[in-house]
């Protein structure tokens, strides 16, 4: 074995049998972003063996500030494509796959099938409920964060441990987005580096687990805090996001994007918004599955939580991006 990975072979918590550890696990990153981009360096700096990078979009310059593995001349090329080839030039004995698709309900089973481990860093809801349904139906463990402004978490879920469901059941629809309300490139890689540290400290199989765990950092305080959620009940009900594709004739799709995020509402929908939902039906009906559609899945599920208060059972999510 080469020098590469002398400095943290010393350490007794990984030596020989830790780096081969290291070297047989495979990971599934979804997003090669600004969490995805310190995830992937240190993942394949310490030697993870085998990386299916999963993204669908292309470098921009918005990007450059906060997601180190491009350069100017990687504008318009696919960020799946460009960071695997960055890592296999950074360390050539790691296989880096690259994904050029978007996550959805339909292809997430298939890839965490295919791995030891499942990290979230696309930094979306619709993405992160599809993972930790479909790490928690094969106990595969997910390490989800999230970050925007000066403040994020990171966690430990699913893997025999709570889901993300069972912490996170509902979101404030007033949350931003990195475009809206901003997000410091520091803050960013501070909590990518610490989902990284997770991934490696579970493949190790370290004790105490960080199965179970979440750790906020708050850049402007300089804080870090957290909580840990073991043993928290998995909700008995709850929506289940699907592909656009998977939209029907039959059912009855509201749209709640604005007429400035899409002309036209998805599948001839009605559009609403959040606010609006809950005047939309007395009683909602029981003949129609109702499709609630927004760009990243937060509006839909906190247009669900009203519908399910009003008595909605039948009812499904789209995130289109």
């Amino acid at each position: 074995m080469s020098d590469r990975y002398a400095r943290q072979m010393v350490l007794s918590e990984v030596g020989v049998e830790g780096q081969a550890k290291f070297a047989a696990a495979s990971v599934l990153v979804v997003g090669a972003g600004g969490l995805g981009c310190p995830v992937l360096q240190y993942l394949a700096g310490a030697g993870i063996g085998r990386l299916t990078i999963v993204d669908h979009d292309t470098v921009e310059e918005t990007n450059l500030h906060r997601q180190p593995l491009y350069g100017m001349a990687d504008i318009g090329k696919s960020k799946a494509e460009t960071a695997a080839a960055v890592l296999k030039r950074f360390n050539p004995s790691v296989e880096a796959t690259p994904v050029v698709a978007r996550l959805t309900p339909q292809n997430a089973a298939t890839l965490v099938a295919d791995v030891d481990l499942v990290i979230d860093a696309a930094d979306s809801f619709a993405v992160s409920y599809i993972l930790s349904d479909a790490c928690h139906a094969v106990a595969k463990p997910l390490v989800s964060a999230s970050v925007i402004g000066m403040t994020g978490y990171v966690g430990a879920f699913c893997g025999g441990g709570p889901s993300y469901r069972a912490v996170f059941p509902d979101v404030s629809v007033d949350g931003g987005t990195c475009a809206s309300v901003g997000v410091l490139g520091t803050a960013v890689a501070v909590l990518g580096s610490l989902q990284a540290h997770l991934a490696l400290h579970l493949v190790l199989g370290l004790q105490p687990s960080v199965l179970g765990r979440v750790v906020t950092f708050d850049a402007g305080r300089l804080a870090f805090g957290g909580f840990g959620f073991a043993g928290s009940p998995e909700p008995d009900r709850y929506v289940p996001f699907i592909a656009p594709d998977a939209v029907t004739a039959s059912d009855l799709v509201v749209d709640l994007r604005g007429p400035d995020e899409a002309p036209e509402p998805f599948a001839g929908g009605r559009r609403l918004s959040v606010e609006a939902i809950e005047n939309l039906f007395e009683q909602p009906p029981s003949s129609a599955r109702i499709v609630l559609c927004c760009r990243s899945g937060q509006r839909a599920l906190a247009a669900a939580d009203r519908l399910r208060e009003r008595g909605a059972v039948d009812l499904a999510l789209v995130a289109l991006g």
